[in-house]
């Protein structure tokens, strides 16, 4: 009679380990159903489930696996595993899956015991964890450390409007950013990354130093404050600020464009995502003139911001129509999405302002970065803890697989 074994080697890792058990089994003429193998600080945690066939080969393959493992100096298990229990592990596979990913400048075991635990309390299993982060010395700098830890987990979630906003809840208490997402082939294929910029991949807001150049600096400041936690219409709002810079010379942009810093990770993402083969493209409700710097530091591929109307050298307080507001982004993005002949499911949208939640929406990929309250409850993802590379980690990027 067959016999189904889960057989687990544990100890230090070492070249050659995994040729020399599966040649015991191959002896066996053993069938592989399921293998898993993990190395944690140069300590392997090698599985097994194997189906031993009734003949004189596989009655001594038990016998040869654990010889072998004393040989390489490593601890062996064995754990009987019967049909029935096989069956029903069978049937599960196909059940839904979703990643889970914990963003942090440091993890510690309070942020994993919480995360699995809320997992746990909506019936998810945790089928496996990675790090995706690389490995941080320990004196790294608190504001400096990038962690990122992913759980891919299995099942229906009982109550998701409920999972979510605990993961939200948990996010704030302990300053950690924590998305959920399904583990589809669209999440594994995406083409299109589209970015706000002010705010988003500039940290300023390019109407706000205008307006301190025109001497009318804490008014506009306080409108677009107001703006972009969706408490005023951003085309309304946009306007009246705009009219309050009636008369500024248009020479102030230069020195204003030379002072603009990009947010932090700003550089390693676009090199990634142009390396992995992507689109990007800014959808601002800023200024052509400061995306078009951007686009030409950063290497984008499309531009779509408001023109400032310039007569004489002196900005008329007006814009150029079409202005980019909230659903004009969401049209854009659906455009380059059917021009590049991708699906919106394809597509990654990043903004931190209210008029950003319409593009976040429709996005395969819609991430709230460093955004106001209502922003980030309203959005599918958000990160605030990190940069704006954090966004890699969401498409299951490992630090290790970049080049920079």
């Amino acid at each position: 009679m067959r016999e189904i074994v889960l057989i687990n080697i544990t100890g230090v890792d070492r070249p050659g380990l995994t040729a020399a058990i599966t040649g015991v089994l191959a002896q066996g003429g053993v069938n592989i159903l399921d293998i898993g193998q993990a190395v944690i600080h140069d300590t392997l945690s090698f599985g097994i489930l194997v189906e031993i066939p009734d003949s004189e080969q596989g009655k001594s393959v038990l016998k040869d696996i654990l010889f072998k493992g004393y040989e390489l100096d490593q601890q062996v298990r064995f754990t009987p595993v019967s049909e029935e229990d096989y069956q029903q592990w069978v049937g599960n596979q196909g059940k839904k899956r979703h990643i889970v990913t914990l963003l942090t400048r440091k993890v510690t075991a309070g942020q994993l015991q919480a995360v699995s635990s809320i997992t746990a309390k909506y019936g998810l299993n945790i089928d496996h964890i990675d790090r995706l982060s690389g490995r941080m010395p320990l004196d790294t700098p608190a504001d400096k450390g990038k962690g990122c830890i992913e759980f891919s987990v299995r099942g229906e979630a009982a109550d998701p409007q409920a999972l979510r906003a605990e993961f939200l809840s948990v996010a704030q208490a302990l300053n950690v950013d924590i998305a959920f997402q399904e583990d589809s082939l669209f999440r594994r294929n995406r083409r299109l990354a589209v970015f706000d910029m002010d705010s988003t991949l500039i940290e300023a807001e390019v109407i706000d130093e205008l307006a301190k150049a025109a001497g009318v600096g804490e008014q506009v400041s306080e409108i677009t404050e107001r703006a972009m936690a969706g408490e005023l219409d951003f085309r309304a709002s946009f306007k009246e600020r705009l009219a309050l810079l009636k008369g500024l010379d248009v020479s102030v942009l230069d020195s204003i464009g030379a002072s603009l810093r990009l947010t932090e990770g700003a550089e390693t993402l676009f090199a990634e995502l142009k390396r992995l083969g992507y689109k990007t493209a800014i959808l601002s409700g800023g200024f052509t003139y400061f995306a078009k710097q951007l686009q030409a530091k950063l290497g984008i591929d499309y531009v779509f911001a408001n023109e400032l109307e310039v007569v004489d050298g002196k900005c008329t307080g007006v814009a150029i129509e079409p202005i980019v507001d909230a659903q004009r982004k969401a049209d854009l993005l659906k455009e380059l999405a059917h021009k590049e002949g991708l699906r919106l499911e394809q597509t990654i949208a990043v903004g931190d302002g209210a008029n950003d939640l319409p593009m976040l929406a429709i996005a395969g990929l819609g991430v709230a970065f460093r955004a106001k309250p209502l922003v980030k409850q309203s959005a599918k993802q958000a990160i605030s803890t990190l940069g704006l590379d954090g966004v890699l980690y969401l498409l299951g990027f490992r630090d290790r697989d970049g080049q920079l």
